[in-house]
């Protein structure tokens, strides 16, 4: 595991201080840090369908990008380019466990873990991005450049590729191994690869108030709700037809309110809509369907057996990529959200099912207490049948 050291800062202090305010280099983040995965695994994480990757260089001077899955990258060379691969968190449970330093931020800000091999020279250009990211340096060096937020033009460096004018360093800095810097949304900035090296990049996101109305409209659709027309008996006589006056526009404005003051529905909206993957998940396929609950009752009386024990017992995983959430007030009325739909559950498990959204692994020994109730047993087998969950030798 991971642990985080923000220098001379606690992480309220962090909070209060940077979190989308100002960059900051974190010397030292992760003590004697170690690649959770190395680059021949990265690059055939490239090579699936279901993954998003890039490949960025610069070729005579011109920024060059290609979407993967790749078959071969040996066509090269060894300077001035990236592979940039999304949610690996989604496919390595190893660089998955470069997340957990980061729960001090709620879970539904996360976005994914991006990670990055890069030759000498390579990088992706200046550019700003609009979430807030920790760039962890694994092996190798990489000199980063960050300037202010401003009115900094933007302009395409290539089609798929969105760069920004040269700027004006507030941080100018070499990241080695275990060092991470934060970067809010807004400002730009530029990495360009010292030695051959692997980046680790932990980014949180949120949405912009078009896309949720564009979510919004969609759950409504999809639940054929909001279907209330405007109703305006007493309507005064109206000496000019072609104004939409402001008691109109008022009577208009309503129509949203009602939507937005609709506590039930907007919390099944946006529970539903925050705990959708954002990317394809890795489910086992040959194992969905394939569990009976006396299948899960022997594997969690198992891993509380004295001799099962001693190996560690059973834990039971999150699946990576996987989001599940929870509001406290309905949560003790026995639902949460799970991957986009609501989900209905015993209220007697509810402190079970806090954790699980909570946590990415529940301990054999925070299933103990559970292995013989039939409610937490019924709902675990579900879960792990539809891929979401999956039980790891400890």
């Amino acid at each position: 595991m991971y642990q985080l050291q923000l220098s001379d800062l606690t992480k309220k202090e962090f909070l209060r201080d940077y979190w989308q305010k100002k960059p900051v280099v974190i010397t030292r983040g992760f003590s004697d840090f170690q690649d959770p995965l190395s680059a021949d695994e990265l690059a055939g994480l490239a090579t699936m369908d279901q993954v998003e990757s890039r490949l960025i260089s610069l070729v005579d001077g011109q920024w060059q990008a290609e979407f993967g899955p790749f078959q071969s990258f040996e066509h090269l060379g060894d300077k001035n380019w990236s592979l940039v691969v999304q949610a690996v968190d989604h496919f390595c449970e190893p660089a998955a466990e470069l997340i957990e330093p980061f729960r001090f931020i709620p879970n539904w800000r996360l976005d994914d873990l991006m990670v990055s091999f890069a030759t000498v020279g390579g990088g992706v250009g200046p550019h700003i991005d609009l979430y807030d990211v920790f760039i962890c340096q694994g092996s190798g060096k990489r000199h980063w450049r960050v300037g202010d937020r401003g009115n900094h033009r933007e302009f395409a460096a290539h089609e798929a590729l969105l760069h920004v004018d040269p700027f004006e360093a507030i941080i100018d800095v070499e990241l080695n191994p275990g060092d991470i810097l934060y970067i809010p949304p807004g400002f730009p900035h530029e990495g360009i690869t010292l030695e051959t090296s692997l980046s680790f990049s932990v980014g949180f996101r949120t949405q912009s108030r078009v896309s949720l109305f564009s979510a919004l409209a969609d759950h409504l659709i999809d639940q054929d709700s909001a279907n209330e027309l405007i109703e305006d008996a007493g309507r005064p006589f109206c000496k000019a037809p072609g104004e939409i006056n402001d008691t109109d526009l008022d009577l208009i404005k309503e129509q949203f309110a009602h939507v937005l003051a609709d506590e039930a529905l907007m919390r099944d909206f946006i529970g539903s809509h925050l705990s959708r993957a954002k990317h394809e998940l890795d489910r086992c396929e040959e194992e969905l369907g394939g569990y009976t609950q006396a299948d899960v009752a022997q594997i969690l009386v198992a891993g509380a057996d004295p001799d099962a024990a001693k190996q560690g017992g059973y834990s039971l995983q999150r699946l990576g990529g996987l989001r599940a959430f929870y509001f406290s007030d309905i949560l003790n009325r026995g639902i949460c959200y799970i991957n986009g739909e609501p989900v209905s559950f015993d209220v007697a498990i509810a402190p079970m099912v806090k954790l699980l959204c909570d946590q990415v692994t529940l301990s054999p020994q925070q299933l103990t207490p559970w292995r013989e109730n039939s409610a937490f047993i019924d709902f675990v087998t579900e879960q792990v049948n539809a891929g979401y969950w999956y039980f790891a030798q400890v």
